[in-house]
């Protein structure tokens, strides 16, 4: 990673590299502010293997952060914006963060979970923005504090291919998220795989809205442009009035998206910013074949609509930009870098067109997570067999075109946020009116999932399905807020008791399920 940033300083030091809604950044400057925080890092005792965590919305100090660990030949563990409670301090804890990078709005959550029992190994925090809480756990420091005076001299520990670059937690389905280790050479070669389906170019200018701290954006903009050279513009959050005027002003001509983004850009009425526009590529994915028909045909541009990964292997499937998709497709298997299977439940390969169990191996060292942080017994579970197992259910036709089925595992997915049933039912538990929940998905009709809590209440409790929702809404991502809540005398079971969740799922939204969507009640997006 540190060897595709010295390159671009060498070729192209100041030219414009990344746009923060107009806060520009050259390659330069992004590295003498991240040699500053690495040397401030680096007095608090920050070293090689140690872990820095961030919790900050999509802005510069997000990519100075992740920068200067690597200098250090630490490892960032991006923590996703929307999480608070049980589901932050996990995080914080499970991977053992020294070192916090908190944006000011976002201190009152490391307030509530902070100390030297919930989150032993952090020692210190760095604040930018004026907080909304003062913690006083751990040292803290303000950006502006850490920085002034800070050396910007190069600090460039020297690190190897399979050396870890960052962390990034995958929702847990049977038990809590678990830290996806990821290497150096892992996250270069995700964005070299991007880029070559993409056709990127060197004058490219790739504008997202997607969260840094998810793999997607931090692969594609981050140290894609790093790779190939051009620019990339991060936007904050998505906005779909905004969408076309960012456009516009950064004259992108590359847009990363999830395909239920482009879905609401694609059914928007006319925007005057959108004449003229200078898109040439919208990827994302899945789109559905109306969605990728309008913006070949209203918007004139090509689609990158085709792929299948995860964090622990991306990407096992892709198309070529502009090339179109099967119907229900995910592109065709990725032969470069994995070897991609269809196992049944003994781990014999199925017939062509069958279901089974989605599997690969890499074809190389260091193209895949070097595991789950701290859990050897999970990491050997998933690679039984010496392959890697996805845990979701697909098929290949005879065209080598890859179709996700369904998943294997209890997980959700909502607006391209992994939702783990498991922490949600925990966090259900504690309220004292419920005796058994389980959370559980039920098809959006915009993609993807909603999220579904089916309960049972103690005998004689007085709750509402609004009042429940109301008090989830307060301890879980907002993104995790559940649509639909039903309550029953009791869940489906199987001999053993555990709760049946695809017979939940098959029944999905019932007479008796409560709509919060249709009763009106919204909650703020952060």
């Amino acid at each position: 990673m540190t060897e595709v940033f010295a390159r671009r300083l060498a070729s192209d030091p100041d030219g414009r590299y990344l746009d923060f809604e107009g806060a520009g950044y050259t390659a330069r400057e992004m590295d003498r502010e991240a040699n500053r925080l690495a040397h401030a890092l680096r007095d608090a005792g920050v070293g090689p293997g140690d872990r820095v965590a961030t919790l900050l919305d999509n802005r510069a100090e997000q990519v100075v952060s992740f920068f200067a660990a690597l200098k250090l030949g630490a490892i960032q563990v991006p923590i996703n914006t929307a999480y608070k409670g049980e589901f932050l301090r996990h995080q914080l804890a499970d991977s053992g963060s020294t070192v916090l990078v908190v944006q000011g709005d976002y201190a009152s959550r490391v307030v509530e979970v902070a100390g030297r029992e919930t989150t032993p190994d952090l020692r210190g925090c760095v604040t930018v923005d004026p907080v909304d809480a003062v913690i006083d756990a751990v040292p803290t420091l303000t950006w502006q504090d850490a920085l002034a005076g800070a050396d910007d001299r190069p600090v460039d520990t020297p690190v190897r291919p399979d050396d870890l670059a960052c962390f990034i937690y995958t929702a847990g389905t049977t038990g809590p998220s678990k830290g996806c280790m990821l290497s150096h050479n892992y996250m270069v070669s995700l964005s070299d795989q991007i880029a070559r389906a993409w056709e990127r170019r060197p004058d490219d200018v790739v504008l997202t809205p997607l969260p840094l701290f998810h793999f997607n954006a931090i692969a594609t903009c981050v140290i894609g442009t790093l790779v190939v050279g051009g620019r990339a513009a991060i936007a904050r959050r998505f906005s779909v009035s905004g969408f076309w005027p960012e456009v516009q002003r950064t004259q992108a001509t590359v847009a990363s998206m999830l395909g239920s983004l482009a879905t609401l850009v694609a059914n928007a009425d006319d925007h005057p910013a959108q004449e003229g526009h200078t898109l040439r590529l919208c990827a994302a994915a899945p789109m559905p074949p109306d969605t990728d028909r309008i913006w070949h045909e209203r918007f004139g541009c090509e689609t990158f609509s085709g792929g299948y990964g995860l964090t622990e292997a991306s990407l096992l499937s892709m198309l070529d930009a502009g090339e179109r998709n099967k119907p229900g497709a995910a592109g065709r298997v990725n032969r470069h870098e994995f070897d991609v299977r269809i196992f049944d439940d003994d781990d014999l390969e199925v017939p062509v067109g069958e279901v089974g169990e989605i599997v690969c191996r890499p074809k190389g060292p260091n193209l895949m997570f070097a595991g789950y942080w701290n859990r050897p017994a999970d990491t050997l579970a998933a690679y039984r067999n010496l392959w890697f197992h996805t845990g979701d259910l697909g098929r290949v036709d005879e065209d080598g075109y890859l179709y996700f089925v369904d998943r294997k595992k209890d997980a959700l997915r909502r607006r391209g946020e992994n939702i783990s049933s498991f922490e949600m039912e925990k966090t259900l538990f504690a309220h004292p009116a419920i005796r058994d929940v389980a959370v559980h998905a039920v098809p959006s009709p915009v993609g993807e999932d909603d999220v579904k809590v089916t309960a049972v209440l103690q005998e004689g409790a007085r709750l509402t399905e609004e009042e429940l929702c109301r008090w989830v809404a307060e301890r879980v991502p907002f993104f995790a807020i559940p649509r639909y809540v039903e309550f029953r005398d009791d869940l489906p079971r199987n001999p053993v008791g555990r709760v049946l969740k695809y017979e939940l799922r098959e029944q999905g939204v019932t007479p008796a399920t409560w709509d919060r969507e249709v009763a009106g009640v919204t909650f703020e997006r952060r």
